[in-house]
Formats: C-alpha cells, structure tokens, sequence
C-alpha cells in the first residue's frame, strides 16, 4: 500500500473564536478538546498514514508547530510562509518541496475529527483515484443544514470508486441549505485534499500559473534551517521577495472549481472545523436545559448557554441562548445566532488598536512563555516559564530594570562578566543597561516572577546582542 504524506494547513487566524483564539495564538494552537490543541489532534490523527509530515505556518507560530509535532512523538519539515498568502500559494509549496510521485494529503490544522480510524480508511480510498490523476477531495455526510459550510454536489460514480464533483456551492442561506439536505447528494465541504504532487502542479499550471510560479521562485532560493531544542524538526524559508508577488487565492477559487479531474469519497464520521464558538459548543455535554459549561461556569434558570470558564468562576442567571467566553483579559457574551460575527468585533478591535485583538496576556515565546500579570506606571509584573535547556537571548534594555525571584527550578544568570546560579526563593537584580541573560539548566521548567521599573517598558526596549532564535 502507497504511504501517504500528510500536509498539515497551519496558517489560519481563527478570528470568529476570540477572545481565546487571537492572531499571536490561533485556534489551532489552543487547548480546545480536553488539554490537547486541534493541532495536536490532527497530527496524531494522521500518524498512521505511513509518511512523513509536512507542516506549512506562519513564521510566528514555528516554535509553536516544533512544540506541538514534539508533543504528538512525529518529525517533520515546517515550511514558513514569509507572509499569508491563502491556501492555493501554502499547497503550491508543499508540492513543490516534495518529491513528485508522493502522495500529499491537505488536511487543515483545525478540525476535529475523533474517529481516527475511520478517518484513515476513508483516505486511503482516495489513492487509487489520486494514482490515476484525479484531485481527491473528501465530502462530509451532513446532518443538518448549515450555513457555515461550503457543499459539493456528487456526481457519477467512477470505477474507482469515487464520485465525480458535479458542483461546488458556495455556503448557502438558510433557505437554501435545508434545500441541498433534503437534496440528498450533497456533502459538506471539508476542505481536504489528496493528490499526487506532481498531478497538483500541473492543476496549478493549468489553472493558476501565476501562483506556481511565484512559488517555485521562493522555494528555488528556499533556506533549511535545523533549530535548536527541536529534534526531528527542519524550518524551510521560501524566498521572501518572491513569495510576497503571490496572489492570495484559495485553492477552491483558484483550481478546484476550474479543474476537470476534481473527485470527492464521503467521509460519515463525526466532523467539525470547530469555526466558531457554537462549533465549539457543541462539543461539550448539555444538560437538561441545554446549557454547556467548560472549565468553571455556573447556570441558575437558563437556558441553551455556553459557558467557557478556565480560570475562575462565571454564573450565568437566568439567561437563554448565550455565548459566555472569558479569558484573563477580555470577556465575550455574544447571542449564539452571531456567533459568525465574532470576527467583525475583532477588526473594530484592531482599528481602535486594542492589544486584545491580537495578542494574549500570556505570551508564547520559543524558549518559554511569559505572563504580564500586573502593570501601572513605570512598573510591570510578568510570570516568566523558561522550558529546560532553553536560553533567553544575551540582551539589554535602554530604559528598565529588572528584579527576578525563583519561584520554581534553577536559574543560570549572566549579568554583565559573571555567570551564577539562583535556586528557588532566591532573587537578582539587573541594572538599566546590564548586558544579561536568563538560561535553565535543569530538566524541569523554571518558573520566575520579574518585576520591571523604568520610564518605558515596551518589549521593542530589548537589543539582543546573541540569540538562539534568529532574532538579533
């Protein structure tokens, strides 16, 4: 049996589930389903597919994709798009990185799809027809009519076993999607995609040569790095300049819907794109009044509400038909019928320039995180976990100094000439304009509070002089 290379869509934004999913930290990387992220989950679900596998992200989010291909036990290659350039440019460069004859499967980073098995069966069926030539995409049995989804419409059988696409809709009003249920030969579109890669460039040259070219450009001057703390993990940097020239289209505009030899196989297992927060109500238990809680929420007399509750208590009182989301910084309570307008809020967000349509309080970086738990005038209190084996970059600051307590591990501190070692409960000070850096040495995650004060505490005040990380 061919193996297959699955090819992992990381780039999206996930703007409809903020305020926990923010474009520093999208949807894909958050734990959504138990303490696992969707990210994880879809790797682990293609594990036994027998090749290797192929990421394509945002440069951001590297260490985040290293992080996570580590948790789910795989080695793979990471390739980083300079810029978002949508999905036709993300699945021109996986071909064009792979070895013609391999099978590549396009399977987006954020669905969540619990019967593995199944799963794998049904893409397995797609190689005969993907042998032949054919641009396998899979369908989904709908059970209900949605208008958050893209359909297909089923054609003639073929030989194979597929089913010729006979039309692509777009996603449908009310009205109209109960129609295509009723219908009966129409299948969700799930987005998933299995072809060879050579029979996918030439559908590209066929139908969207500019796009291939402006990738082959970039990955002809394409840079391999092997990071640091990520074994089994390579970076591929398509050029920049060229991949920047490329139009951004989806691979359905810009081939699919063009394309002859498209088939699709239904898939009749259990399926969401988790694209919004009633998606992703729907995954917990309701009880008797239809209400569904994570995390610590409270219902008293309402009805049909969500509560999504990690870090401390919420009550919802006699409410119906609510989205309740709260996150350290920010709240969401959205009638479940705007669900799709999420999104909207989040770009007034961004016009009013609300850090909080981005970024967390908690902060992702590749050698840890850190937590901005307090801030007033010339002072700031941040959590910092350093991951073990992992270094800060060797810096300094123009405008802060920087008190640091252990609370948890072992700190190796550099702080100007000296090198020396802090155990927890022990404590350190930098100077305004000390060359210093934080290193654990240990094999647990060392855990500090810093305390900054200074005239300007903006993370741009930071000259990294060595850096692990290609940040200097």
């Amino acid at each position: 049996m061919s193996s297959i290379t699955p090819v992992i869509l990381c780039g999206g934004s996930g703007t409809r589930l903020w305020p926990l999913s923010r474009k520093s930290f999208p949807k894909q990387f958050v734990p959504l389903v138990g303490e696992k992220s969707l990210l994880q989950l879809t790797l682990e679900r293609v594990a036994g597919l027998g090749g290797r596998v192929i990421t394509v992200a945002a440069e951001d989010h590297r260490f985040m994709v290293a992080d996570t291909l580590r948790l789910a036990k795989l080695q793979g290659t990471v390739i980083l798009e300079p810029v978002a350039r949508n999905t036709a440019a993300a699945m021109a460069l996986a071909a064009l990185h792979a070895k013609p004859e391999e099978f590549l499967l396009f399977c987006p980073a954020d669905h969540h799809i619990p019967d593995a098995a199944a799963f794998q069966r049904t893409m397995r069926e797609g190689l005969t027809a993907a042998a032949n030539g054919m641009v396998v995409t899979f369908g989904v049995v709908p059970s209900f009519p949605s208008t958050a989804y893209g359909y297909i419409r089923q054609g003639a059988l073929r030989p194979d076993g597929s089913l010729q696409v006979a039309q692509f809709i777009e996603k449908p009003d009310a009205a109209r999607a109960q129609q295509l249920l009723l219908q009966g030969d129409t299948l969700w579109n799930a987005g998933i995609f299995l072809a060879q890669a050579r029979f996918l460039i030439e559908a590209l040259e066929q139908h969207a040569p500019d796009i291939l070219a402006s990738c082959q450009a970039a990955i002809a001057k394409s840079q391999t790095e092997q990071p640091e703390n990520a074994a089994g993990v390579s970076f591929v940097r398509p050029d920049r300049a060229a991949f920047e020239g490329c139009r951004s289209q989806s691979i359905d505009y810009a081939v699919m819907e063009k394309h002859a030899d498209v088939v699709v196989l239904p898939f009749r297992g259990q399926w969401s794109d988790v694209g919004s927060w009633n998606a992703v109500a729907d995954l917990a238990k309701p009880d008797a009044q239809d209400n569904r809680v994570q995390g610590q929420g409270w219902t008293h007399k309402a009805r049909n509400t969500f509560i999504h509750a990690p870090h401390r208590p919420v009550v919802a009182l006699g409410t119906n038909d609510l989205l309740i989301i709260d996150t350290p910084d920010a709240v969401l309570v959205a009638q479940r019928d705007s669900a799709e307008q999420v999104k909207d809020v989040v770009a007034l967000l961004e016009q009013a320039n609300a850090a909080q349509a981005a970024f967390h309080r908690k902060v992702v970086r590749p050698w840890g995180w850190y937590d901005s738990v307090d801030a007033g005038e010339r002072f700031q209190v941040k959590r910092i976990g350093v991951k073990p084996g992992a270094s800060l970059s060797l810096q300094k600051h123009h405008h802060r100094a920087e008190h640091w307590v252990v609370v948890r591990g072992t700190a190796e501190v550099t702080r100007g000439s000296e090198t020396f070692l802090l155990s927890e409960n022990q404590s350190t000070y930098i100077p305004i304009g000390e060359v210093h850096r934080l290193h654990n040495p240990g094999k647990m995650e060392l855990e500090m509070i810093e305390v900054q004060s200074g005239a300007y505490l903006g993370e741009d005040d930071i000259v990294r002089l060595v850096d692990n990380y290609g940040r200097s």
